[in-house]
């Protein structure tokens, strides 16, 4: 793919111009670090809320666990007013962040109700706010995450970039479908390349990126950087094949990736918590295998990493 470059997000360097996007309860440490050797340029942890930090919750601080085994990597925060979200930046970049990623396009309810997430920009002044707050409270740079807008017909996408760049931002990423779309339908190009237009900062276009395709759909924006969330989650190695044209693993040693990376679970969350969270991705994983309906049931009923192995060992 031509579109292929090394990219720069402020003082951090990504050798690829492909990154990996945040997504709740998938994008945890052993998981990035797994897209990071499958070619991913800077990758994205799950959004910590700023809210449950300021409240010395143990779960939000574990979730800005870092290791030195995932640079470059962003650390998404979410939250509704500007010094809960400049303290939120200040914990990471203790942790290690090397960039800082404002959360504004989450569509979900229980975020939006909590005045986060999409639905700040309902309030771009305050948004703005927010920005410039985190931007003065590290040294590290800040990112932006946002949709093109609210709803059909109401597109803010440039003037959410504007309101990036003019608050110190030093990227933004726009998820090319408005939130009440959730994920579903086809993303808006022509409002990229809108958004471009106006763009004095690196702009990094999400939203349907699953294959060679989609992801040069949106590199033809004239978007600088391509995040790809759902197309990873069961290949961590589709940067590779992005940047090179050709299929990264087989099918063994795809699966014998999958049960590496429900090793790496456990050994960081521990043997219930690290097999209880691959469940949720297995079907990503196994898709398009014969009989992957019954191989999915085995392994969602699987509660110790030996079932795994044992079940994986019939299907390698």
């Amino acid at each position: 793919m031509n579109y292929i470059k090394e990219i720069e997000i402020g003082n951090v360097l990504c050798k690829t111009n492909l990154f990996l996007a945040p997504m709740a309860g998938i994008t945890d440490s052993p998981f990035r670090i797994m897209c990071l050797k499958g070619g991913a340029g800077l990758v994205c942890a799950e959004m910590v809320s700023a809210n449950a930090l300021a409240f010395d919750n143990k779960k939000s601080q574990k979730m800005l666990t870092i290791s030195k085994e995932e640079h470059p990597v962003s650390m998404q925060v979410f939250g509704s007013e500007e010094e809960t979200i400049a303290n939120a930046c200040r914990l990471a970049q203790k942790q290690g962040a090397d960039i800082i990623d404002i959360n504004a396009g989450c569509p979900v309810k229980k975020v939006n109700k909590a005045g986060a997430g999409a639905v700040l920009m309902k309030d771009l002044p305050k948004l703005a706010r927010i920005v410039k707050a985190a931007v003065k409270s590290v040294s590290i740079p800040i990112t932006l995450k946002t949709r093109i807008g609210l709803t059909k017909g109401n597109l803010l996408a440039c003037d959410l970039v504007k309101l990036a760049q003019d608050n110190g931002a030093a990227a933004i990423t726009l998820h090319a479908r408005y939130a009440s779309q959730m994920h579903a339908g086809e993303p808006d190009l022509k409002a990229l390349e809108k958004a471009r237009l106006v763009c004095k900062i690196p702009l990094i276009a999400n939203g349907g990126a699953i294959d060679a395709k989609t992801t040069e759909n949106l590199f033809q924006t004239g978007a600088d950087a391509v995040m790809i969330g759902r197309g990873a989650i069961g290949n961590p190695f589709l940067f590779t094949e992005l940047a090179t044209g050709k299929p990264a693993l087989t099918f063994k040693e795809k699966m014998a990736l999958f049960e590496s990376l429900v090793e790496q679970n456990v050994l960081y969350y521990g043997e219930k918590t690290g097999v209880s969270r691959t469940k949720k991705v297995v079907g990503f994983w196994i898709k398009g295998v014969s009989q992957a309906a019954i191989l999915r049931q085995k392994l969602v009923l699987a509660n110790t990493l030996k079932e795994v192995k044992e079940i994986l060992s019939a299907v390698k």
